[in-house]
């Protein structure tokens, strides 16, 4: 299913996490990511073992970039980026998703096909470039196609804690790209922040996608939706966006460029 990429000599390889070492592996590149470089609250457990890790971590798949080139702080195989997969059916039975913390997925979750909630996306500030972006893509194009997943959902951010600063990209989300009403999540009541800050034609789409983070432009590329309303988490120094893509309405282009053959 998971391929070495042919790029720079099979340096590479994009596949799901084997083992609790290479699971501790991402965590580790998490917490740098999350705690170390955005300023996320860490515990005083979490300061010690230098560790991003929940609950849900037992319960989902966790996609991975290595490079066999180099290695990490323990003399393993470095992990480049990774990706957190949560699929309904893995869930124990009355098991929220992660993102239920922050939205309402009451319509979504009514849907009756597969659905997959993603996050805990990062890179190794080493590897901030289109090649590993597109080897997580392709990775979960794959992982998409085999488990006939139908809905792709989750927690999108923005760094920082001030939706004004980010009002022309709330409001182009808002206003462009709004989920239909039938598998709209909504931000929990006492958590809501509106979208909607500033005129539907005040707003420029360059000015809009210039504020927006690469990972949240990638999902635009791929045709997503967001949720009504925003989140401010503090505890990881962001505002989040519910993103939402439905698979069968991904583009030609897209598909030929992330969903290959298993």
């Amino acid at each position: 299913m998971y391929h070495q990429t042919a790029f720079n000599r099979c340096r590479f390889e994009t596949r799901l996490a084997r083992n609790t070492d290479e699971l501790r592996a991402i965590q580790r590149l998490r917490y740098q990511v999350f705690y170390e470089e955005m300023g996320a609250l860490a515990t005083a457990a979490q300061q010690e073992a230098r560790l991003d890790a929940d609950h849900y971590d037992p319960l989902c798949d966790h996609l991975m970039v290595l490079d066999h080139d180099t290695t990490d702080e323990n003399g393993r195989v470095r992990v480049a980026g990774a990706y957190r997969l949560g699929r309904r059916s893995q869930m124990p039975e009355g098991q929220n998703f992660y993102s239920e913390g922050e939205f309402s997925l009451g319509a979504l979750k009514r849907h009756p096909g597969e659905i997959l909630e993603l996050g805990r996306s990062c890179v190794h500030p080493d590897y901030r470039n289109r090649a590993v972006l597109d080897m997580l893509w392709r990775g979960l194009g794959n992982y998409v196609t085999t488990y006939q997943v139908e809905i792709m959902f989750g927690c999108a951010s923005f760094p920082g804690t001030d939706p004004d600063e980010i009002a022309p990209a709330l409001t182009y989300l808002h206003e462009n790209h709004l989920a239909p009403e039938c598998l709209r999540p909504q931000a929990l009541p006492g958590q809501y922040v509106q979208m909607r800050r500033g005129g539907r034609n005040s707003i420029g789409r360059r000015d809009a996608l210039r504020q927006m983070p690469p990972l949240i432009r990638g999902y635009l590329s791929a045709g997503c939706f967001v949720g009504d309303g925003a989140v401010i988490d503090r505890d990881f120094n962001t505002v989040d966006v519910c993103v939402m893509v439905i698979t069968q309405q991904l583009g030609k282009s897209y598909k030929r460029r992330y969903q290959e053959a298993g």
